[in-house]
C-alpha cells in the first residue's frame, strides 16, 4: 500500500514543477496521488466536494498539472478523459464489459521502442508512449 505523503512533499512537488503551492492545488494533488486507478475530472470532483473546490478550478488545476507533467491523461477508449498521478511508469488492462482495471508493468517497452525507432524511416526518437490493453476480466469471461 502506498504510504501517505506529508504536505511538505506535495509543496516540493509543486515548487519543483514551478507552480505555487496554493491550498486548492495541494488538495487536488494529494487527492490524485491517492487514486487507486485513473478517474475522470467529475469523479475526482466528487472526492473534493467536502473541500469546496469547484469543477472549474479542478479543470484548470488538472490542465496546469498535465502541462507540468504532474498528472497524465489515460486513454481508456471512453468518452471522458481520465487522469492519474504521474508516478511510476505503468500501463493498464481494462475489461470492456464491466470496466475493471488493473495496472501492469512492461519492462520490455524500452527495448521494443528502440527496435521500432531502428526500423522507422521518418523518426529518430520517441518522447513518450502509452499502452492500454482491452479484454475481458475473469468474471465477465465466465458469464
Amino acid at each position: 500500500m502506498q504510504e501517505k505523503k506529508p504536505k511538505e512533499s506535495f509543496n516540493k512537488i509543486l515548487n519543483d514543477a514551478g507552480l505555487k503551492s496554493t491550498t486548492p492545488r495541494l488538495i487536488v494533488l494529494k487527492t490524485i496521488s491517492e487514486l487507486k486507478h485513473p478517474m475522470t475530472a467529475k469523479e475526482i470532483h466528487k472526492k473534493l466536494i467536502k473541500n469546496k473546490i469547484d469543477l472549474v478550478t479542478l479543470y484548470r488545476t488538472l490542465a496546469s498539472f498535465e502541462k507540468n507533467q504532474l498528472v497524465k491523461r489515460v486513454n481508456l477508449q471512453k468518452e471522458a478523459v481520465y487522469y492519474e498521478f504521474n508516478k511510476d511508469h505503468h500501463y493498464h488492462i481494462v475489461c470492456t464489459d464491466c470496466g475493471t482495471m488493473e495496472d501492469f508493468e512492461l519492462c520490455e517497452m524500452d527495448r521494443l521502442t528502440k527496435k521500432i525507432i531502428a526500423q522507422a524511416t521518418n523518426f529518430n526518437s520517441v518522447r513518450e508512449h502509452a499502452l492500454e490493453l482491452f479484454g475481458l476480466c475473469n468474471l465477465c469471461a465466465k458469464s
